[in-house]
């Protein structure tokens, strides 16, 4: 997964910024029912994914609130941790006149620099380091992490990635890494591999399929994602829903294959961290995660970055309570109600889901989540 940075050279390191003014151009609209129904029931902005989600099988995911986030903050420089086939940042940069980011406002004088890396995002601070050194020593405004599979990872059968196309069990995101699915499942001891499926993949028969994963090694092993598949839906076959059945639960296995692969999970708190310490002061670092895991990550981090040092990082999110301070008054729309801290203010007290027509649009958006921290 590659890393882009952009950012106004003559703007970031010459101008003084003033604060944006007036509230956010808004294309949702605010719910009924309370908080959580107010933080999802948005209006689909299918104007904006026309105009920015043109990247051929991949449809980037919640664009529209994406744009939301950094519409009304001095977005001299950006960073999209999860590049992919560019459909969000392409939005941010196109945006600028609708939105009235000050891309433009300097003229000839604002020379835009883009830079590519093919760096995991945890590397952030080595690619900014790269970029110009000034980039890490006074912070970026913008940092946009998208946790979603792409859809050009996912149909290549070759990445191991898909339950419905037959290519080797790989999983890996870093093609350079060693550790492959295969190897889990063919040598990792079986309480391992059970323990895999039940925590990364929450998956209720976890113990029968450790039972059958093991004993497939005596003829061979699994190689394949449809030798896998074929072990799942074996085992799956006497359960309720049918195709829906293994399907779901091939999807579960292979999302605990795949983050024990990665280590994804380790991987995502350490770069929530090393992203917030990228930001400049009033910078904004969004996350949509997609699975009940990733969303728990990054809430507790965002509660222990913005108050707490990182010793205090496995407490309980009520031991927070004393010292944050909930605000349900601002000017930006899209903000129902944020939780400010010491060091920073969650401008998401819950999570903003895609609306209901993205959601027809795009099957795979179902799941996402949108959080967002801002550095004080």
């Amino acid at each position: 997964m590659a890393t882009a940075v952009f950012y106004h050279y003559h703007r970031f390191f010459h101008q003084s910024q003033q604060k944006q003014e007036g509230q956010a151009k808004y294309q949702g609209r605010r719910g009924g029912g309370g908080e959580a129904a107010d933080a999802s029931a948005k209006e689909f902005d299918g104007e904006a994914l026309l105009r920015f989600g043109d990247t051929g099988s991949h449809i980037p995911v919640m664009l529209g609130e994406v744009l939301d986030v950094f519409a009304s903050i001095s977005l001299r420089s950006f960073v999209d941790c999860t590049l992919g086939a560019a459909g969000h940042t392409s939005a941010v940069r196109s945006s600028s006149d609708q939105y009235n980011m000050p891309w433009h406002s300097c003229g000839l004088n604002a020379e835009l620099k883009i830079h590519t890396y093919l760096k995991n995002y945890r590397d952030i601070k080595y690619v900014l380091r790269e970029v110009d050194e000034k980039l890490l020593t006074l912070g970026v405004d913008g940092i946009l992490m998208d946790l979603g599979m792409s859809s050009m990872q996912v149909n290549n059968a070759e990445r191991g990635f898909s339950v419905l196309s037959n290519g080797p069990l790989d999983m890996r995101m870093d093609p350079q890494a060693s550790l492959k699915a295969e190897d889990i499942l063919n040598s990792w001891p079986d309480v391992e591999v059970g323990r895999i499926l039940r925590e990364y993949g929450d998956e209720s028969n976890w113990y029968s399929l450790q039972g059958k994963i093991v004993k497939a090694r005596q003829k061979g092993g699994l190689h394949f994602t449809g030798d896998l598949v074929h072990l799942i839906q074996a085992s799956t076959s006497g359960t309720k829903g049918g195709r829906q059945g293994w399907i779901k639960t091939a999807t579960r296995v292979f999302q605990a294959l795949r983050i024990a692969v990665n280590d994804e999970l380790n991987t995502l708190k350490e770069t929530l961290y090393a992203c917030f310490d990228c930001l400049a002061p009033g910078g904004r670092l969004a996350v949509i995660s997609f699975h009940s895991l990733e969303d728990r990550i990054v809430k507790q981090t965002f509660l222990d970055l913005i108050n707490c040092s990182r010793g205090d990082e496995d407490a309980e999110v009520e031991s927070y309570a004393m010292d944050l301070r909930e605000i349900d008054d601002d000017n930006e729309a899209w903000i129902i109600r944020k939780i400010q801290g010491l060091n920073g203010t969650i401008l998401t007290k819950r999570p903003i889901s895609p609306s209901q027509e993205e959601e027809k649009l795009n099957r795979r958006s179902r799941s996402a989540k949108l959080r967002v921290i801002q550095k004080v």
